[in-house]
């Protein structure tokens, strides 16, 4: 497998988006997964259904309303004109935002279902001691919730690494600035050079039954402690 250094280039461009876009996440899905796994008000489906609308969404119909929403006559890119931020489109912040929305439902899902599963009383508990909500939130809810946050955290990063459509609309194919692995693999085919989308290809392959791997063998840890 030779990689060339555009396809160095292009491993290095991606882990920066996905390390980034799964923290930004993380802070953006926790609040939303609290809300959802405890709230009673009738706006909860809606917005859930909102949130996860990027699963059943095509990548490229997302990705060119963001295109539109970040270029310069969008309500987005006429804000960061205003700002003096320039345009998202076809930029590496742009692709941090695409990739948010992108991955948000498999950021958030696993959340609510860690919070729904802690259930109530480790809070009541917490509220007899005079622990006020905040205090109890990072004290009791984020340690029980932990292997909700580890599996959210690797789905986020592992969609965000594989995603093509949504990067590709907002983000061009870019060297150095937005070009990422999938597109650089895109790139390979329409050359014609299939050995070196081989060696991509392979590499993401590899990542992802890895993933799927660890992902099996954390849901079998949590199964047994339950237990």
């Amino acid at each position: 497998m030779h990689l060339t250094s555009e396809d160095f280039a292009a491993i290095l461009l991606t882990l920066q988006l996905a390390s980034v876009t799964t923290v930004l996440l993380l802070f953006l899905a926790t609040p939303i997964a609290w809300w959802l796994a405890h709230t009673q008000s009738g706006w909860r489906a809606p917005i859930a259904a909102l949130v996860a609308l990027p699963l059943v969404l095509p990548p490229t119909v997302l990705g060119f309303y963001l295109l539109i929403a970040l270029g310069p006559l969008g309500p987005v890119g006429q804000f960061t004109h205003w700002a003096g931020w320039g345009s998202l489109a076809f930029s590496f912040s742009g692709l941090v935002l695409g990739s948010m929305i992108y991955s948000l439902p498999f950021a958030v899902q696993p959340l609510v279902n860690a919070f729904e599963a802690m259930g109530s009383r480790p809070m009541e508990v917490a509220a007899t001691l005079r622990a006020n909500k905040l205090d109890a939130f990072f004290t009791v809810a984020i340690p029980l919730a932990k292997p909700g946050f580890v599996m959210a955290a690797m789905l986020s990063f592992a969609h965000t690494v594989g995603e093509f459509g949504v990067v590709l609309m907002i983000g061009g194919n870019i060297p150095d600035k937005t070009r990422v692995v999938s597109t650089q693999i895109y790139g390979h085919v329409e050359a014609m050079e299939y050995a070196q989308a081989h060696g991509l290809a392979g590499a993401m392959l590899v990542f992802s039954l890895v993933v799927l791997l660890v992902l099996s063998w954390k849901n079998r840890r949590t199964a047994q402690t339950a237990t």
